[in-house]
């Protein structure tokens, strides 16, 4: 690789009207895996083991999707806009086929990217995310909530209590994940403005509200799907994933051993092993 997730320098496409901040590294050789961040993330929230062990064998987009740090615009208040922007931003770079991996919001606007524009997505990875109308998803989760508002010592042990269980092993590997999540320190993005939460939530409350017959989308999407999440989501319950599952038509489901919101930065490794064999099958 000629970059990575420390040294890939940011780059601008415009579309929608959007000015929107991207990188890309890894092989640049057939179909690339594009990004979708979680509430309030930025490029540099993704966790480098899983990035870098993933553009080994496949190029690796990151993006902000409209509004977030680099990017310009405004945050849109529902997933169906934000999916909509990222449909544009994948085809101002000439993308013709992509596979989206999706995270806790992300993989709302992944779902939504695969619903208007199928011709463009190949695979699918839904992360701590759910569906339409969810179990709890109509707003933050109680322990969200209180996760988010709460005040830290030190800002980044905000993550620790997101996507990592209270268990001694899992804190362990939430510290490895916080140290591994600060090694960029060159052109790394700015943290989001204030405008960027209450937007999301009320994207997520729309997303989340209870509707008839929620879950029939889903047979709308017919791509081959990976859905994982931890034992114990407190952000995106884990049930959700196991709705997800039962709805969609080709997908397989990995649930990790003690681990919440951000299992697959508990688990890289593995995670990156369990992804690379399932877009490589």
């Amino acid at each position: 690789m000629v970059h990575t997730h420390h040294t890939a320098p940011p780059q601008f496409a415009d579309a929608n009207g959007i000015r929107f901040a991207y990188r890309h590294f890894g092989k640049p050789n057939g179909v690339p895996l594009v990004f979708n961040q979680h509430y309030t993330g930025t490029m540099d929230h993704w966790d480098p083991a899983v990035t870098d062990g993933l553009a080994r064998d496949r190029e690796v987009i990151l993006f902000n999707n409209a509004g977030v740090s680099s990017s310009s615009g405004e945050v849109p208040t529902t997933a169906e806009e934000m999916g909509a922007n990222a449909v544009a931003f994948s085809k101002a770079l000439g993308l013709r086929k992509v596979d989206v991996l999706g995270f806790s919001i992300g993989g709302f606007v992944a779902q939504e990217i695969t619903l208007q524009a199928p011709d463009l997505v190949r695979r699918l990875v839904l992360v701590g995310t759910g569906p339409r109308g969810g179990q709890g998803m109509a707003t933050l989760t109680p322990e969200a909530q209180e996760i988010f508002g709460a005040t830290y010592d030190e800002p980044d042990d905000l993550w620790l209590h997101v996507h990592f269980t209270q268990s001694e092993r899992s804190q362990a590997a939430g510290r490895e994940f916080l140290k591994r999540f600060r090694l960029r320190t060159e052109n790394r993005d700015p943290e989001v403005n204030e405008k960027v939460a209450p937007a999301q939530i009320e994207a997520i409350g729309k997303w989340g509200a209870p509707q008839e017959k929620s879950f029939d989308y889903l047979k709308s999407i017919r791509q081959p799907t990976l859905v994982v999440n931890g034992s114990t989501d407190v952000i995106v319950y884990t049930v959700n994933s196991y709705i997800l599952q039962q709805n969609l038509l080709d997908a397989q489901l990995i649930l990790y051993p003690d681990s919440s919101h951000g299992s697959q930065y508990q688990y890289p490794r593995l995670f990156v092993r369990h992804v690379s064999m399932f877009l490589d099958s």
